[in-house]
């Protein structure tokens, strides 16, 4: 028999959560006070839409919806692309939410029923190198903002901010610089635990908000109420407007398949699958109208205002006269980046790396481990235009979509929504999860073939110069052949017969 986990409950306790007591028949390979099911489920329908208030309000997810214009469409199509997006998001978080609210796990734990009790690991360490990237790019977001509130308050560091004149690797010396310190704050705030980062994030969400709404006032009343929804430089007819939106849409799932994958990390929390699909409703598609409605009235009056259309925050404060709303509207900006860096790409990962090793790697490091890769990523040299935005979102959805898939396939078809929590904890050999040596070939098989067939969908239209479109629908291909592959194997392979 196993003894009890000695790693530290550092993870729950900082999170206010009494530690759940981990039983002594759980293998400490596979467990520690951070992966046990939890004791108690707090979180109510409020805490859902705090969480989700942070991961959308963010100079990430404005970028994103402002590069929609880049693709031929007006505001009013962008707005009902983001809108449908959005939906669609919901509609599969309430998928992804329910096993882990249901046995109080988080999603590297709920991936071991599918995956089997050591394959568990391959979707962990998947998603935890996706975190990873994430991470450097918010940082780098951040950084941005924080640059103009240098060169504002010291504009001789102008030369400074310049990477062609100061720079080495694709990025200014001050860049290096407002990189530095924000990854050290964010470490910091890191280090004071959940309960810090708690009330930090609750001021993040609304503060960008109220930035926002300033902002887009400011614009409104310097254009005189004058807009032009057809912000795009070509304009787009018929079928080839019907798929750009599709394409759109697409893109929008894509920006949230990271959280979307991992909500079971924040879903285990809640008292009942009720609240948390409450939270989900208000969080995603209630809460994202009103941005997107920012987003695209924002957009829409740079125009008028600047002779250009500025899609980016972050360049559209810098633009302003006054000195105090450059620095109060940067500052948010950081703020709000930050924020969602936490939320998304730090808790995340805690959980991806602890799970591949529960005695030795805590949360803390699990966020370090991202937080020290990000830097050797260098996003700035791939994050910075709009086809480079596009470009990202298929890689990362298409790694992302097998996962998802092969879990909502086995959960809901093969297991039909049954869970026997204690066999996820075990490596005896009669344990549910299993199967052979500790992993499931069907789930290997799946991911492997269904993530060849995604990642193609990216590469090879780039490669060749054609249906360059295809690579738009990575997510939702990689999601697809995932849960039919498992699916027929699953069922083949006899897998979860005669499961209580």
């Amino acid at each position: 028999m196993a003894t009890e986990s000695r790693v530290p409950d550092d993870l729950v306790h900082a999170a206010g959560y009494p530690a759940a007591p981990v039983p002594r028949d759980y293998h400490p390979r596979l467990t520690n006070q951070d992966l046990a099911p939890l004791k108690e489920q707090t979180w109510r329908s409020y805490n859902i839409f705090a969480f989700w208030m942070s991961d959308v309000h963010s100079v990430g997810g404005y970028l994103t919806a402002g590069s929609l214009f880049a693709l031929g469409l007006t505001s009013w199509q962008v707005f009902v692309c983001l809108i449908a997006g959005i939906c669609i998001v919901q509609f599969f978080c309430n998928l992804v939410a329910k096993p882990s609210q249901q046995a109080g796990v988080p999603y590297p734990v709920i991936s071991r029923v599918s995956f089997g009790v050591l394959g568990a690991n391959i979707p962990a360490i998947i998603r935890g190198l996706i975190a990873v990237a994430w991470y450097g790019v918010q940082t780098f977001l951040a950084a941005e903002s924080l640059n103009i509130v240098f060169l504002k308050l010291w504009p001789a560091l102008g030369p400074w901010a310049d990477a062609k004149v100061h720079g080495f690797a694709g990025l200014s010396v001050l860049g290096y610089v407002s990189f530095a310190i924000l990854w050290v704050a964010q470490a910091a705030l890191f280090w004071r635990g959940m309960e810090t980062i708690r009330k930090f994030i609750d001021l993040a969400g609304p503060a960008v908000y109220v930035t926002m709404l300033l902002l887009c006032g400011y614009l409104l009343v310097k254009s005189d109420f004058h807009i032009d929804l057809n912000l795009s430089g070509h304009s787009l007819t018929g079928w080839a407007t019907i798929g750009t939106m599709l394409s759109a849409i697409a893109l929008v799932v894509s920006y949230f398949s990271g959280p979307m994958l991992n909500f079971g990390d924040f879903a285990r929390y809640g008292n009942s699958f009720k609240s948390v699909r409450r939270g989900n409703f208000w969080g995603l598609p209630v809460n994202f109208v009103f941005f997107s409605l920012l987003t695209v009235l924002t957009a829409g009056a740079t125009v008028p205002v600047y002779g250009e259309l500025l899609t980016d925050p972050i360049k559209t404060v810098e633009r302003i006269d006054s000195t105090f709303a450059i620095l109060l509207g940067a500052l948010t900006f950081v703020t709000a980046t930050v924020g969602i860096n936490i939320v998304a790409n730090f808790i995340s990962p805690a959980f991806d790396f602890s799970h591949v090793s529960p005695q030795k790697i805590s949360w803390r490091m699990g966020g370090m481990i991202a937080a020290v890769g990000s830097v050797l990523l260098t996003p700035w040299n791939w994050y910075n235009n709009d086809t480079a935005i596009h470009y990202t979102l298929g890689i990362l959805g298409a790694l992302i979509g097998p996962l998802f898939g092969i879990l909502i396939a086995d959960f809901y078809l093969i297991r039909k929504q049954k869970l026997v929590v204690d066999d996820m904890f075990t490596l005896d050999k009669d344990g549910a999860y299993h199967y052979r040596k500790g992993y499931n070939p069907v789930a290997i098989q799946s991911v492997i073939a269904a993530g060849v067939v995604s990642v193609a969908s990216v590469l090879v239209p780039r490669w060749i110069g054609e249906a360059l479109w295809i690579s738009d629908y990575s997510w939702f291909i990689g999601c697809g052949v995932g849960f039919a592959i498992y699916t027929v194997l699953a069922r083949r392979a006899g897998v979860a017969q005669g499961q209580a």
